[in-house]
């Protein structure tokens, strides 16, 4: 008997810490692996997913989208909390939405949008949260570090800031914006969208923006690491664990829901 499937997409929220990465892997576990399998015991069949974005070894998300097809016919709540009772308490889906055939999560988007967190207190690292963040005792100027992320904005060549086991066929990428925010006086947030990002790009970033930040290079700086396509003319990475992908964007005729960015829910 022929079975007509459907295409749905899902908005995931994870907890990056005990995992390899998005992408399965032998012996390793894994964000993908732990979604599909809670999935496969709501659809009643083994499902297989897309993602927007691959984030690396501990790295979270407010806002990955994933997609896959089903023959089964569910509730959208149902979806939801069904696949939730199935999932570890730091992977949740936030959202499911029914989308044309056409839909793919990761070659139908616009743009992704990243924030890499820093708790920026000289006296004491974090007690909560503090895997979620990057911890720096040095106070950092924003301000200087704002200016200096203007110049990577618009269309460039990021080859600078591309790690070496990138598989991207070009390092050309359109940054739409990059901010630099102080909140609460402790916590600093780095926010960039790009229509695409080349391998580990953000943490790449951030780890030159903090070293304008601390004052050990000057603004212009960062403008002739850009220029320089030498990835080591720039500074060290910064660590996995401030990372977040929090929001992709899609044309507006697939009606995928806009939610809340986060992670700081109480900040912004």
């Amino acid at each position: 008997m022929l079975k007509f499937t459907t295409k749905l997409a899902l908005g995931v929220e994870y907890d990056g810490t005990r995992y390899c990465g998005w992408q399965k892997q032998r012996k390793v576990h894994s964000v993908q692996e732990k979604l599909e399998q809670a999935l496969a015991e709501v659809a009643d069949h083994p499902v297989s997913v897309m993602c927007a974005g691959r984030t690396d070894a501990g790295v979270h998300a407010t806002g990955q989208v994933v997609h896959f097809e089903t023959s089964s016919r569910r509730k959208d709540i149902a979806w939801v909390r069904g696949v939730n009772a199935y999932l570890p308490e730091d992977i949740v889906v936030r959202w499911m939405q029914v989308v044309p055939d056409a839909f793919h999560a990761r070659f139908s988007a616009l743009a992704r949008r990243y924030r890499y967190v820093i708790y920026n207190q000289p006296k004491h690292r974090p007690a909560i949260f503090s895997k979620g963040m990057m911890y720096c005792s040095t106070i950092l100027d924003v301000e200087k570090m704002q200016r200096a992320g203007a110049y990577l904005v618009g269309e460039n060549d990021f080859t600078s800031f591309r790690a070496s086991q990138c598989q991207s066929h070009s390092p050309i990428r359109q940054v739409m914006h990059i901010r630099v925010t102080r909140y609460y006086c402790v916590y600093i947030i780095i926010d960039i969208k790009a229509n695409a990002f080349v391998y580990r790009m953000v943490r790449n970033i951030v780890g030159s923006l903090i070293e304008v930040g601390y004052g050990h290079k000057n603004e212009s700086w960062i403008r002739d690491v850009l220029l320089a396509k030498d990835r080591k003319v720039a500074a060290a990475i910064a660590s996995a664990q401030g990372l977040y992908l929090v929001s992709v964007d899609y044309p507006v005729h697939y009606a995928i829901p806009r939610v809340p960015v986060g992670p700081l829910h109480f900040i912004t």
